[in-house]
C-alpha cells in the first residue's frame, strides 16, 4: 500500500472514530434522581385548578447538567394527575442537588371525580405517587434520559 492510500486509510478510521464517540457520549451521562417534593393546590374556580409540583434532583455526574426540557407523568394514589412538557432553563451543579417547579392547570370537568378523591385525601395522609419522563440537555450530541421514581407525598392547601 503506497503513502497516500496508508494517509487516506487512516483520515477515514480517524473521522470514523470522532463521529462514533461524538454520537455516543449520550451515553456518558448518569441519569439524574428526580423526585416529587411538594404538590400544592394555588388556585380552585369553576373551570379548573392549579397546581405548583416541586421536584427534587440529584446529579450523579462530574460535572453540571444544563437541562433543556423535562417531560413528566405523574400518578398520585393510583390515578393519572398531570402530564407533559416544559422548557427547562436551570442546570444543576456537579455531583450536586437542584429544585424547579412546574405549574399545572387541570380541567375541573374532566378531572372531578379522581382530583376530589385525592384532595380529600392527600390533605390528611401521605399517598403515594409515581413519576417518570426524560430530562433534554443542552449539551451538544447528547440524547435525553430518562428518570423514574415513586413515593408518597402530602398534599398542601394554597396559602391564599
Amino acid at each position: 500500500m503506497n503513502a497516500s492510500k496508508l494517509m487516506s486509510c487512516t483520515a477515514t478510521l480517524l473521522l470514523a472514530s470522532l463521529f462514533t464517540a461524538c454520537a455516543s457520549t449520550g451515553n456518558l451521562i448518569s441519569a439524574p434522581d428526580v423526585s416529587l417534593r411538594n404538590v400544592q393546590m394555588t388556585e380552585v374556580d369553576f373551570s379548573g385548578q392549579t397546581f405548583l409540583l416541586g421536584f427534587d434532583v440529584t446529579n450523579p455526574n462530574p460535572f453540571p447538567l444544563p437541562i433543556s426540557a423535562v417531560s413528566y407523568a405523574i400518578e398520585l394514589d393510583g390515578f393519572r394527575f398531570a402530564r407533559g412538557e416544559t422548557k427547562g432553563g436551570f442546570t444543576v451543579p456537579a455531583s450536586g442537588d437542584g429544585e424547579f417547579a412546574i405549574t399545572v392547570q387541570l380541567d375541573l370537568l374532566r378531572t372531578a371525580p379522581q382530583l376530589l378523591y385525592i384532595v380529600r385525601n392527600g390533605v390528611m395522609r401521605d399517598i403515594p405517587y409515581g413519576l417518570s419522563g426524560k430530562l433534554g440537555f443542552d449539551i451538544p450530541f447528547t440524547e435525553p434520559v430518562t428518570f423514574s421514581s415513586s413515593g408518597e407525598i402530602r398534599l398542601q392547601a394554597s396559602a391564599r
